[in-house]
């Protein structure tokens, strides 16, 4: 079996955004050679050659890397600074941790815990939390502390408050894995980290109770998900990933949840593997992703 990047010792990820400019990678590339680091992979990209915004990630591999960050930072911080960039450097064989919200649905989590089990997903699930406490046996099965808070709209505040205790600077990461409440602006300003959530994605949208059975009713043709960064206004964050499946009149309202289901756990899975690896840039409400 070949190895992935992340099993390598001593990779790193550079992830550099900003206006577009000429110089940018050649500084880039020359200053990761002045330090001996050999570049494994280079993607890029630019919205407009005159004027744009650009994107690059970097892999690269440099002998003793832990001990060479706080200087290479301290030169990226001069170089790409002096262009008028921003930049990310993370360390690739670093997991990131990660806690999941759920409600009552099983799908989406137990896919998420199931591929981290199988190491499909370059991540470390610490704790699950949930406003029911219909899953906590199945999440124990898989070793990881289950906590039940519940949340109703009196008790919100409260909740929340329980929620940023667990995971302010534990996690590097939230996933709504079904999630079934409305984070509070003041939640995601406080937790600190980004936070995904996954949604179906009917053509035509129908919101509400029972959207499987008004699609039916209404001979959708199309059924799929939309995995994105939850910001305040609800379901408008960026969005990282989409897919869609074909359905007839044949199947059932039930059918219809099934491959509903099976289309969340794909997108929801492809984009949280993908956020693990650094591979998705953020753009005010737009995302590149490598």
């Amino acid at each position: 079996m070949s190895r992935t990047s992340r099993d390598v010792v001593d990779l790193g990820t550079l992830i550099v955004q900003g206006d577009d400019r000429q110089g940018i990678v050649a500084a880039v590339s020359s200053l990761l050679a002045k330090y001996g680091a050999n570049i494994v992979s280079l993607d890029q990209h630019s919205t407009d050659p005159a004027g744009g915004r650009f994107f690059q990630r970097t892999t690269f591999h440099l002998e003793d890397l832990p001990a060479q960050i706080p200087s290479l930072s301290d030169e990226l911080d001069n170089v790409l600074g002096m262009l008028g960039q921003s930049y990310r450097l993370t360390e690739a064989r670093k997991p990131k941790r990660v806690a999941i919200m759920v409600s009552k649905t099983d799908h989406c989590l137990l896919d998420l815990l199931w591929r981290q089990r199988r190491g499909e997903i370059h991540m470390n699930v610490g704790i699950v939390i949930a406003n029911h406490p219909d899953l906590g046996d199945d999440v124990r099965g898989f070793g990881i502390p289950f906590i039940h808070i519940p949340v109703n709209r009196a008790s919100r505040a409260q909740a929340e408050a329980e929620q940023l205790k667990l995971l302010t600077d534990n996690v590097d990461l939230v996933v709504l894995a079904r999630y079934m409440q409305i984070l509070s602006g003041d939640f995601l300003q406080q937790v600190g980290v980004p936070v995904i959530n996954i949604h179906h994605s009917f053509l035509p949208a129908f919101i509400g109770a029972g959207p499987y059975q008004k699609a039916k009713d209404r001979g959708v043709k199309l059924i799929g998900a939309t995995a994105h960064y939850v910001t305040e206004d609800l379901d408008e964050g960026p969005i990282i990933e989409q897919d869609v499946v074909r359905v007839s009149h044949v199947e059932t309202a039930a059918e219809l949840q099934r491959r509903g289901a099976d289309v969340e756990r794909q997108v929801l899975s492809r984009a949280v593997a993908w956020h693990c690896e650094d591979r998705v840039i953020r753009d005010g409400n737009q995302t590149v992703v490598f």
